[in-house]
């Protein structure tokens, strides 16, 4: 019997929506695997003069509706099928986000905190030079991920650009400012989830006082929007990065955590005056112990499969909001679908991220730059207009906001493949002529 995969948690994800998306078969055969997927070694030159080849990937998933689109991350346990996964799930979040674009993701088996700056240079060029007939402005964007940032996508875009003999700015997002970078890209999953939150939260009666939220993660996305909930009223009383969490119940004081954590890359609940810092009381918890904490929102914002059949049943949130990729099991959806837990999908949660790259490709392709209030105010716009949509397939299918998401996605993706023909289009004219 074949094992279960992370893959096969990602397309269970449509079994639902199926049900209630108006699509023909031609749309279930052409998503039922990647376009094209690319594998590639990497020899890279090490400080010590040793030669390490890295194996890294880069999928395509779907471009009905446009280029693929996604980010690349560097792990050690970056696989062929969790890139595809990703890449799945980048094509309804596409969708969702009505972006004209399709599903890319990519990754490099590596441990980057083990790299030196000038090793971590030669495999992010190296990456580049493998795959650079895969990607392009009109092909396959890609952008920042998992441990990839800013300087890891400003090498990848010279790099294209060496290779190209040109400049080509709009075939990589999420670069520095400096090489046409967007304002606002920075903070745009975060402040994307925010807004979703906003819209939601009235709709979803969780009632008026000051919500508490825990976020597990507390990497640049989980930062941004812990900060950005903080300033808007909400209580953050628990955050954690990959070596574990704080956990305070009268709330923490998000800004000074966040500049605490990156003067010392520590975690520690403390209250910052200039650059002195005073350590306060809290809790130290752990990952596993944090997604169970008494709060009314809780945010995964790190790796996948956080929120499983195991540990569901201890969930105390009564909202989930999914700013991480794919953080919470199909099994563990039944459980808190049972126990009446909303969840917001991170198909619509975390695409304020790609949203405002789509933004960055746009402004390359113009060569004329928005200021942070305008890109900030078309995202609000976007993410807002979306949530709305959501909400109304799920109240007029009475389904959660995950199945109503897939839905929304699955229509779209759905006219542009309708578009070009289907079983009964041909047949029907078959017939006629």
């Amino acid at each position: 019997m074949a094992s279960h995969t992370l893959f096969d948690d990602a397309k269970a994800r449509l079994k639902e929506a199926l049900q209630y998306a108006n699509i023909s078969e031609d749309v279930i055969e052409r998503l039922k695997a990647p376009k094209s997927t690319l594998i590639v070694s990497i020899p890279v030159r090490m400080d010590n003069g040793e030669l390490k080849v890295f194996t890294g990937y880069r999928v395509r998933y779907d471009d009905t509706r446009g280029p693929t689109k996604g980010g690349i991350r560097y792990h050690p346990n970056v696989s062929l099928e969790e890139v595809e996964s990703l890449a799945f799930w980048m094509t309804f979040k596409c969708a969702v986000a009505n972006l004209p674009f399709g599903g890319g993701k990519g990754g490099i088996i590596v441990d980057p905190k083990s790299l030196s700056r000038f090793e971590l240079e030669r495999l992010s060029r190296g990456y580049i030079d493998a795959i650079a007939d895969f990607i392009g402005p009109d092909i396959d964007i890609p952008a920042p991920d998992v441990y990839t940032n800013q300087m890891i996508m400003g090498w990848m875009f010279d790099q294209y650009n060496i290779i190209q003999r040109r400049q080509v700015p709009a075939v990589i997002t999420g670069k520095p400012l400096s090489m046409g970078g967007s304002l606002g890209r920075d903070a745009a999953t975060g402040l994307g989830g925010y807004f979703v939150i906003k819209t939601l939260l009235p709709k979803l009666k969780l009632g008026n006082k000051k919500l508490t939220v825990a976020v597990q993660g507390f990497g640049n996305v989980g930062a941004h929007i812990a900060e950005i909930l903080a300033e808007h009223g909400f209580s953050v009383v628990a955050v954690s990065d990959s070596k574990g969490g704080i956990y305070s119940p009268k709330g923490l004081d998000i800004k000074s955590v966040r500049q605490y954590k990156e003067s010392t890359k520590d975690l520690k609940a403390v209250y910052c005056q200039g650059t002195v810092c005073n350590v306060l009381p809290a809790k130290t918890v752990t990952n596993e112990q944090l997604l169970t904490l008494p709060v009314d929102i809780l945010i995964p914002a790190a790796l996948e499969n956080q929120i499983t059949a195991n540990n569901a049943k201890k969930i105390k949130a009564k909202l989930v909001v999914e700013v991480a990729n794919g953080p919470t099991t199909p099994e563990a959806d039944v459980i808190l679908n049972r126990r009446k837990i909303q969840v917001i999908p991170d198909i619509l949660a975390n695409a304020g991220g790609v949203t405002v790259s789509y933004f960055e490709w746009v402004q390359n392709r113009l060569g004329m730059y928005w200021t942070l209030d305008q890109v900030n105010t078309k995202l609000e716009e976007m993410m807002t207009q979306e949530s709305e949509q959501v909400f109304r397939i799920t109240k007029q299918h009475s389904i959660s906001l995950r199945t109503a998401a897939y839905v929304h996605a699955l229509n779209r993706i759905a006219e542009a493949i309708h578009a070009r023909g289907t079983k009964d289009y041909y047949l029907n004219g078959s017939q006629k002529g």
